[in-house]
């Protein structure tokens, strides 16, 4: 077993440990879930740092026959896009584990679901057989399932039940795509099936269908415009570890597959339908910041907060050039960042303050400047503000956008500027009603936040500022495979 996969299963390993483990004392499977993910940052780090920019293409590759009848195999292996999602992956999943101090309930069944959905999520972006990514995207499912409907606030069991059916649907139509591959092509090997030519295979399923029934499972889970239905209950009803996975990381997902499988395997079916998808692109920017300046809960407003960052995501890959791509990539990791640190720092002030409600906060930073410091951070990153990783981002993606050959992306980028003032007015908004606002005397007691909780969450400032100041940690990685997709479309 090669070095990616012992981090890939390394959490399962974990978790697996963790079921024998004995019931008497609930601090022992957080200390063991933070060792894992501790262990499997480390390792994570290390792919990260020993990746050839030089090379490129895919790395730490390894390759175990597993169902030759249909030459399928266990295939993984990283390029610069798969290993910064991976290594963001590692990260929140130590972030996840820090921030879950207060589960008392279950702490085992609750460590163990973390970690094996942290596997899932990373063998995710690293496979490179469509079967083998169909099956570890589908994993996924069951431990967030458990950890909405068992660890989650409110409408729980409704949220965890709505996430599984909307995810189930798209997987079903992804899979038929998946098939319909290869029954074209002959093979589930992404390395295979970027070397054939479509087009001069014999073939009844139009090249247009397979796109499509592989888009619907990336659509429901970036998500795209209208099929974000699970997404304000799910993320706000998921305890905060799931709520920082799943919108860190996970959300993820289908941005990666968008831009691996549906643009790297059909150019010119994304090329057809780039305006469409430019145009629902300003839709999730527009109409996700104009929701989330509704909102009266915090978890909410963050979670639509997110749907309208994911339009420029959309925005940039279906751009179509090297700049929105790298723009594109550069969103998935700041927002992972900046999300994460929003849920995080959410967390502390539901737990302290026992509401959610924005209205019934006020006048905090009094009581806690420093957590008041670091959510202006994340609130300046999703605001794109220069410094930010949330400016080099969206920077990228506006000008990847505005010089894509689409005859409406210029006006299309116009409009969706606008989406900086939307994001700009409802993360002030938040900031002033929780932190600024009059000030609820019943909070005077309330202590600012602790040592471990200026850890973790200092962290993903400093993440932000980092990837703001010197992106060039993040792009060196990901230019080979940028280069490589982008020349599709003569980049």
């Amino acid at each position: 077993m090669g070095f990616l996969s012992i981090t890939i299963f390394l959490p399962v390993l974990g978790a697996l440990l963790l079921s024998v483990l004995p019931e008497k004392n609930s601090r022992v499977p957080r200390v063991v879930a933070l060792a894992i993910t501790c262990s499997t940052l480390i390792l994570s780090c290390v792919l990260f740092a020993t990746y050839d920019r030089s090379l490129g293409g895919f790395q730490f590759v390894d390759v175990i026959t597993w169902i030759p009848a249909i030459s399928s195999s266990y295939h993984v292996g990283l390029d610069g896009l798969s290993l910064s999602l991976v290594t963001l992956t590692a990260l929140l999943a130590v972030i996840s584990v820090l921030a879950s101090r207060h589960v008392s309930s279950q702490p085992k069944a609750f460590y163990a679901w973390l970690l094996l959905l942290q596997s899932c999520i990373m063998g995710v972006f690293s496979s490179l057989d469509l079967l083998l990514f169909f099956i570890f995207w589908e994993l996924e499912v069951v431990p967030l399932y458990f950890l909405i409907s068992t660890w989650g606030s409110n409408r729980k069991e409704h949220s965890a039940i709505k996430y599984v059916l909307f995810t189930l649907l798209g997987s079903a139509f992804m899979l038929a795509g998946i098939v319909a591959l290869y029954f074209t092509a002959g093979t589930f090997s992404l390395t295979e099936l970027y070397n054939t030519d479509f087009a001069l295979v014999a073939s009844g399923i139009p090249l247009a269908a397979m796109f499509f029934l592989l888009l619907a499972g990336f659509a429901v889970k970036l998500p795209i415009f209208p099929l974000h239905g699970w997404l304000p209950d799910t993320y706000s009803n998921a305890p905060t570890a799931a709520s920082i996975l799943l919108a860190g990381a996970l959300s993820k997902m289908g941005g990666y597959g968008i831009l691996r499988i549906c643009l790297g395997l059909f150019p010119e079916v994304a090329s057809n339908f780039a305006p469409i998808f430019m145009c629902l692109a300003v839709v999730n920017i527009l109409y996700g910041g104009a929701i989330a300046l509704k909102q009266k809960e915090i978890k909410r407003l963050i979670a639509y907060s997110s749907f309208s960052h994911m339009g420029f995501v959309l925005l940039g890959l279906f751009s179509l050039n090297e700049i929105g791509f790298t723009g594109a990539a550069l969103q998935m990791v700041s927002h992972g960042l900046i999300i994460g640190l929003l849920f995080a720092g959410a967390a502390v002030l539901t737990e302290r303050t026992g509401t959610s409600s924005i209205d019934k906060m006020g006048g905090l930073a009094r009581q806690m400047p420093v957590l008041c410091g670091l959510v202006f951070v994340a609130a300046i990153g999703a605001m794109g503000v220069p410094t930010s990783s949330g400016f080099v981002a969206e920077i990228s993606v506006y000008l990847g956008a505005f010089s894509a050959n689409a005859s409406i992306a210029k006006t299309v980028t116009i409009i969706s500027l606008t989406g900086i003032l939307i994001s700009a007015a409802y993360m002030l908004n938040m900031m002033k009603n929780v932190f600024f606002g009059p000030v609820n005397e019943s909070f005077n007691r309330i202590k600012d936040i602790y040592t471990i909780e200026k850890l973790y969450l200092g962290v993903l400032a400093a993440g932000i500022f980092t990837v703001g100041l010197y992106p060039q940690l993040i792009t060196t990685v990901l230019k080979p495979a940028i280069k490589g997709l982008a020349v599709l479309w003569g980049g």
